[in-house]
């Protein structure tokens, strides 16, 4: 039997200091960071997958961003939207 999947979307910050962070914005909370997006990608995994298994552990529902998506927009600094991103 298939196991149902699940879908997350990934926002990647770049810090000044370098290096990236991680945010699930599914999962509150559900942050971490990498030197690389290489790494920052493999410890959201990782990090998602602990999240995950205290969500069972609890017998916690497990949220699912399966319809949702992300997109972007500009805004002036007068606060009016300029244009998509």
């Amino acid at each position: 039997m298939r196991q149902k999947q699940y879908h997350y979307n990934l926002i990647f910050k770049t810090e000044p200091e370098g290096g990236y962070t991680v945010l699930v914005p599914a999962l509150p909370g559900c942050i971490t960071y990498g030197r690389t997006l290489d790494e920052a990608r493999e410890m959201a995994i990782d990090a998602i997958g602990g999240y995950i298994k205290s969500l069972k552990k609890h017998n916690e529902s497990i949220p699912n961003d399966e319809k949702s998506f992300i997109t972007s927009l500009n805004f002036n600094l007068d606060g009016r939207y300029a244009s998509p991103a």
